[in-house]
């Protein structure tokens, strides 16, 4: 393989040091050095641009564009799969490199991705959330009807659970279909109109079993965590990370501290739902208002985890609403306290270690996978992050960027039709 060095650019290598004037030297789609005085077989000019790793997003749905159930009811079921493929070539063009997929892509698509069919980040799948009855995961509609967001079918089980024993049966079908990590909703949300955001959901002994049952299987547990009460009964039985995060109280935010807890903010989130409801998009009108009920109380929340030294890691809940604008979410950490240089750690080196790849990721360092970003501009500047993205390398392959055959994203988002 040519020996490839992007030249001229200053580095953010996600170490925490910080952003330098040095080369980057790859080779065989490694990492090699960091420094100057280098030599290669191909020069890739950087002057003017910011050199990073490839970032990570660690909470993003590649099935959904958007949620939209009038549509969803009238969309073929194998339909979804190629919206995925879209999705994942869009995710790619913006810089990101690894994702983890918080339910809905299935082993077929995580499989598509490491055999080289289709073009898009690397990704962990939890195949389908675990809910208990009448709770986030809970597609049961006042007519009598389940509406779930996406059908069950022999590589997604059925995870509506309730009491130890069926916990213990759903996590292992999970494990057998092929995740990743395994994702548990612990109270209720906002884009499931007969629960509330509000209410926490399993017991201890639920959530002990699952947390057992995954590091049985070598898997960290993510829980989709809003209410107080399912974020403290999630870091009490040892899970990783928290989603969302809305309703934080100080007892929680020290609890998180005490275990080492990690926070996803997914900031994003109730925004595109409010954007979508204002842009017509037909909803439940429970969801619009709580996706306005939590808006400031999540901001205060993720304020104050940020304040405190809580870990973050950058995750968009992509999916909720259009891919490609997964960037956008650091400036909204910053608006809340974080440093420029902090969020970009967050989409870097702190969700690589988040996720367990910290091995071969995050950072750019002698003997690390060589995931590349060239971004125009200085990495101070979190304004339209998403055009600024010059080039992507997976590898040390170029992947996105003017050379490559990256495919424009359509004019209209696709939960708009």
């Amino acid at each position: 393989m040519t020996r490839i060095l992007f030249s001229g650019g200053m580095v953010f290598d996600g170490t925490g040091a910080a952003p330098s004037s040095a080369d980057v030297l790859v080779d065989e789609g490694l990492i090699m050095e960091v420094g100057s005085g280098l030599d290669a077989d191909e020069v890739v000019d950087c002057a003017g641009t910011t050199v990073l790793p490839g970032l990570i997003d660690s909470h993003v749905h590649v099935l959904f564009s958007g949620v939209n159930l009038l549509r969803m009811m009238q969309t073929p079921f194998s339909y979804p799969f190629y919206e995925a493929v879209h999705n994942l070539r869009t995710t790619l063009d913006t810089g990101i490199t690894n994702v983890r997929d918080a339910s809905g892509a299935d082993l077929g698509v995580a499989q598509a991705l490491r055999d080289g069919l289709i073009a898009g980040p690397r990704v962990q799948i939890s195949i389908s959330m675990v809910s208990q009855t009448g709770g986030h995961g809970d597609g049961w509609q006042p007519c009598g009807s389940v509406m779930p967001l996406l059908t069950s079918h022999p590589g997604r089980p059925s995870t509506i659970v309730d009491g130890p024993d069926s916990m213990r049966r759903v996590v292992r079908e999970l494990v057998r279909a092929g995740a990743d990590v395994i994702k548990v909703a612990t109270s209720g949300g906002v884009l499931s109109p007969r629960d509330d955001p509000r209410h926490g959901h399993f017991r201890d002994a639920e959530i002990a079993v699952l947390v057992e049952e995954a590091t049985a299987a070598g898997l960290f547990v993510m829980a989709h965590a809003q209410a107080t009460d399912g974020i403290k009964v999630a870091i009490r039985n040892g899970v990783r990370s928290i989603e969302h995060g809305i309703y934080l109280d100080d007892q929680a935010i020290d609890m998180m501290l005490a275990a080492g807890t990690w926070l996803v903010p997914t900031l994003s989130a109730p925004r595109a739902v409010i954007s979508m409801a204002d842009a017509g998009v037909p909803m439940p009108a429970a969801v619009i208002t709580k996706a306005r009920m939590v808006l400031e109380e999540h901001d205060d929340s993720v304020g104050r985890a940020i304040a405190a030294g809580v870990k973050i890691a950058m995750g968009t809940d992509s999916g909720v609403g259009p891919h490609g604008d997964n960037l956008s979410e650091l400036g909204l950490m910053a608006d809340l306290g974080m440093t420029a240089a902090k969020a970009w750690q967050a989409s870097t080196a702190s969700a690589a270690e988040l996720l367990g790849i910290k091995e071969e990721f995050g950072t750019l360092e002698p003997g690390k996978r060589a995931d590349v970003v060239i971004l125009e501009g200085s990495a101070s500047d979190l304004v339209d992050l998403r055009g600024r993205v010059r080039a992507v390398y997976q590898d040390g392959i170029l992947v996105a960027g003017a050379a490559s055959p990256a495919q424009e994203p359509p004019a209209v988002p696709m939960w708009a039709h």
